[in-house]
């Protein structure tokens, strides 16, 4: 008996570029995922793992959703017609999802940050998130926290061993 495509197992969306930064920075309120408009060479470079998003932001202009300063490096197979490596990217939302997202922007003054790109059925996908910048004494308390997690961990493990 054939196996149909729908009960196959999917294969895990696979990671491209992470911005870990954003993480330090940000607090991450909302996700969402979103498509890009690529060109063929900076699809064929993300397939060599060339992006990098440590400074990437979303703006809107005339109600569309853009990526700037997302690097793709060039492709290392392409010629002079290869791509501008920080061009602007064009993100592909719906028309909903936008307007949503624009409103909690002016409105509560937040920020649209990518937090990763990955693969998800051989398309390229970014996955956004609507954050709050945390200020200093949040950096620092986060570091506290994820300091004495840590210390937690190997006092745990220290005393189940018996030592």
């Amino acid at each position: 008996m054939a196996v149909s495509k729908a009960k196959k197992d999917k294969k895990p969306e696979r990671l491209i570029a992470s911005n870990r930064k954003a993480f330090h920075d940000y607090e991450v309120l909302e996700r969402l995922e979103a498509g890009l408009e690529l060109v063929g060479t900076e699809v064929k470079a993300l397939r060599e793992g060339k992006g990098n998003l440590a400074d990437a932001h979303v703006t809107f202009h005339h109600n569309e959703a853009y990526l700037l300063a997302g690097h793709i490096s060039p492709y290392s197979h392409g010629n002079r017609e290869n791509h501008a490596p920080d061009r602007t990217r064009r993100l592909l939302l719906h028309r909903q999802e936008i307007n949503r997202i624009m409103g909690k922007v002016k409105e509560k003054g937040l920020t649209v940050i990518p937090l990763d790109l990955h693969w998800s059925k051989n398309r390229v996908k970014v996955e956004l998130g609507l954050c709050r910048g945390k200020k200093l004494h949040d950096k620092r308390q986060a570091d506290k926290d994820r300091d004495w997690a840590r210390e937690k961990g190997r006092i745990l493990k220290s005393g189940a061993r018996g030592g």
